[in-house]
Parts: structure tokens; C-alpha cells; sequence
């Protein structure tokens, strides 16, 4: 339950209220708002002369349903909005990791070349394997952030852990949170006090109550602007590397307000089958694509199965915006 309180209280006056009652209080834009689980049912008779209005839901996936706010809400990235009524879907394309200054200024000047205004690249690499690249760490956000200055780029990275939340905070323009990180609540807590937009990745074995209720964890915390990414989820096939949930997609459409990004890189697993599930993703209508790219593949110290050469990235690209224009959407 979401009850809205009439402007008539003092907020340290709600805090203490909300810690009597056992709900959440969170400023929302001009509102003040009070969460409780939506096996809540009744407005406490204590506050009842308080309430403005009360929204009841079936589950515990409340500021993000539909039912209680239909519109998306725009997140904007300089000149550029995600979300929204924009009818835009952003291209967030870049190497698995930051790995040297050539490798990154190079995919840098590419993307920005081809008008894309948003690079997505890690510098904390959460590894299965202890053995394999585990990233630059603080060098990679320094690399990145010469690369934003030189190129006038957005910059995508990943948190992996608690130690560094806040270095990454401080320097992303979009933080994300990884399938691994995605049950991480000090993670989620510490984006939910910032007011950066937070790139949310499904957890390849989270269901999509599981996915959205992360969500709610960074939303409760003050900052709606999350944005939800389906990356596959585990199966039992083992000829790809995951299984890309499109049916999800469509359940995220039509129930929640969030913005929606598909990553088909990680759900593939191997680049053949990248650009047939981006162009069935684009179909969809949705706010955004995440795709990796590597000046040389071959030679990737992460994922290197999966990312695009520049000049199959380029041609897909192409493709891209006219599968987009079909569906009465405009590729960024």
C-alpha cells in the first residue's frame, strides 16, 4: 500500500510516523509518501486525518507498477532522453572492459563517429573464474572519464561490489548493477540515495517479481529513475549462453512504468546471434539496447565470444533504425 500524505506535516514528523508504523518514507518530487507491504490493507487509524491518497496493489511491485503511475519518467542524458514520451531507443554500445588507453580511445572515437552519444564499458568485472581479467578498477573510471571529456560521450559502468559504490557513483552518468549485484541491498541502497539513473540488470536466475522488486529496494530509497535490463536468463539449453526472455520484455511493458533495455550480447553468448535478437528486441519498442563491441574481439580479456567487430557493429547499426522507424520509434 502507497498512501500520499496531505502537505500539512513536517518531515521529521513522518519519519518518526513511518518508523512507528513499520513502512518506508520517501520524498517523491513534492510528495510526501508513505510504503507499507501490500499485504496492507487498512490506513492506520493514527494518520487517517494525514492521507491524501491510497493505492492498493496485489504485490509488492508498487512505485513501479503501472497501476500506481502510467507514465514513464524521462531520464535525460545531455541533449538526448531515455524513456518518457520520447519514443526513442538508445544505443548503449561499447567493450566488455576497459582494458588500455588505445583500446578504449579507439572505441571511443568509433562510437562517437557513428553519432551514438552513450558508452557502456567496465572497469570492475565481476568474473565466474578468479583466473580470468577482473578489470582496471580506478584506472578504467579514469580512462573512461578522459574519453567523456575528448569525446563528449555518456558513460556506462558497472558496480560489482560495496567497496567501490561510490566511486562509481561519482563518476558514472549511468550506474549499473549487475546480474550478480542485482541482490546486493547495500548496492541497491546506495543508488537509491543518489539521484544518478541506475541501469538495472536482471539476475539470470531472478524471476521478474524477484527483478522488479530490486527495483522497488532503489526506488523506496528516493530515486525513480531506474531503468530495467533483460540479459537472459538460465534455462535448460546449453547450446546459448542464456535464454533472452522476450515474453519478459512484454510483461515489463505492459505492468510496470520503468524504462526497458535489452542486452543481447550476454544472452547469446556468441556474436553470430547478436544481431538477429537486437532487431527483434528494437521491434519491441523499447527504450534501449545494450551491445558490446571490441576493436578486436580476438583479442577481448572478457567476453570476447560475444562482442561485435566495428565493422559488423556498423552494419548492424544500420539496420537498426530502420527496424526502429517501422515501429514508429527513433534509434539514438
Amino acid at each position: 500500500m502507497i498512501i500520499h500524505l496531505k502537505p500539512n506535516s513536517l518531515p521529521n514528523q513522518i519519519a518518526q510516523i513511518a518508523e512507528r508504523l513499520e513502512a518506508i518514507y520517501v520524498k517523491l518530487g513534492e510528495k510526501d509518501v508513505l510504503i507499507f507491504s501490500h499485504k496492507v490493507k487498512e490506513i492506520p487509524e493514527s494518520i487517517a486525518d494525514q492521507v491524501g491518497q491510497v493505492f492498493h496493489f496485489d504485490s509488492d511491485i508498487q512505485l513501479a507498477a503501472k497501476s500506481y503511475k502510467k507514465k514513464q519518467d524521462a531520464i535525460h542524458l545531455g541533449k538526448e532522453q531515455l524513456g518518457g514520451n520520447s519514443q526513442n531507443t538508445m544505443m548503449m554500445a561499447g567493450p566488455c572492459s576497459v582494458e588500455s588507453l588505445e583500446q578504449i580511445t579507439e572505441s571511443a572515437s568509433f562510437l562517437s563517429g557513428l553519432g551514438i552519444t552513450t558508452m557502456r564499458a567496465g572497469c570492475f568485472k565481476p568474473r565466474t573464474s578468479p583466473y580470468t581479467f577482473q578489470g582496471l578498477g580506478q584506472r578504467g573510471l579514469e580512462l573512461l572519464s578522459e574519453m567523456r571529456a575528448k569525446y563528449g560521450l555518456k558513460i556506462i559502468t558497472e558496480v560489482k561490489d560495496s567497496s567501490h559504490v561510490n566511486q562509481v557513483i561519482e563518476m558514472a552518468d549511468i550506474v549499473q548493477i549487475g546480474t550478480k549485484a542485482m541482490y546486493d541491498q547495500s548496492i541497491l541502497t546506495a543508488c537509491g540515495k543518489s539521484s544518478k539513473p541506475v541501469l538495472l540488470k536482471r539476475g539470470f536466475g531472478t524471476t521478474l517479481q524477484e527483478f522488479v522488486q530490486a527495483a522497488e529496494f532503489i526506488m523506496c530509497r528516493g530515486n525513480e529513475q531506474v531503468i530495467l535490463c533483460e540479459r537472459g536468463i538460465r534455462t535448460f539449453e546449453t547450446k546459448t549462453r542464456f535464454t533472452l526472455d522476450l515474453t519478459g520484455v512484454a510483461y515489463l511493458k505492459e505492468y510496470t512504468n520503468l524504462p526497458i533495455v535489452v542486452d543481447p550480447s550476454h544472452a547469446m553468448g556468441y556474436r553470430y546471434g547478436v544481431p538477429d535478437l537486437a532487431r527483434a528486441a528494437v521491434a519491441m519498442g523499447i527504450d534501449g539496447l545494450l551491445i558490446e563491441t571490441h576493436p578486436n574481439p580476438s583479442q577481448a580479456k572478457s567476453d570476447a565470444d560475444q562482442q561485435l567487430d566495428h565493422a559488423a557493429f556498423a552494419e548492424l547499426y544500420a539496420s537498426l533504425g530502420k527496424v526502429a522507424n517501422a515501429v514508429n520509434r527513433k534509434l539514438i
